[in-house]
């Protein structure tokens, strides 16, 4: 039985920090884990960024709302949820999510959580567990799965890394350079096509 790990943010949504960028214009969270390795380190240099111009976590929340999903994400996961089991894996968090989750069905989403304080502003975060996308990954295959895992950026290679099959959907051109054992696809189409290839042979 196959069950896939779908990233959201790249793969299904726009980036959400990015978009937060954008509406705020503050250039400095244009950085994603497509540009930093060190998930930690980009998310404490992001806290800081909101307290220092008092940006809370309903503002965020206001700006997420008004993202649209990419072209085709919608049918796509529909097209997936229909042939297999599908779990979204992400590094962002709950608070953010709702109504991402809301446009794509409700399907199983993995992520982290966020403290605020009595004002509304972001004063940690909080990992569900450490390397969760690889350990899910990992759990899943202790349950007899053969996992196909999807991601775009430097957070993601540890679940593609631990998968039965990997794959790149629209990377920076640092990380396709940086992982060339992965395949690069960049439409649905194609995503839909290797993900057949994948399961068809293990239902003959």
């Amino acid at each position: 039985m196959f069950i896939v790990c779908l990233d959201l943010e790249g793969v299904l949504t726009p980036e959400i920090w990015e978009e937060v960028a954008k509406a705020t214009e503050i250039n400095e969270l244009m950085l994603t884990t497509r540009d930093v390795p060190d998930y930690d380190v980009l998310m404490k240099r992001r806290l800081d960024i909101l307290k220092d111009n008092q940006i809370a976590l309903y503002d965020i929340q206001r700006i997420i709302s008004r993202i649209e999903l990419l072209s085709g994400a919608l049918e796509f996961v529909n097209w997936l949820r229909s042939i297999t089991q599908l779990v979204i894996i992400t590094g962002s968090f709950s608070e953010f999510t709702k109504p991402l989750m809301k446009k794509l069905g409700y399907p199983l989403v993995l992520c982290h959580s966020l403290e605020t304080d009595n004002t509304g502003m972001i004063i940690n975060y909080n990992l569900r567990i450490t390397d969760m996308k690889r350990k899910t990954v990992r759990s899943f295959k202790e349950m007899n799965y053969n996992v196909i895992a999807v991601g775009d950026s430097y957070n993601d290679l540890g679940m593609l890394k631990e998968a039965e099959y990997g794959i790149l959907f629209r990377p920076p051109m640092n990380i396709k350079k940086e992982y060339p054992q992965f395949p690069v696809v960049t439409e649905y189409s194609e995503l839909k096509k290797i993900i057949s290839n994948y399961i068809e042979p293990k239902k003959q």
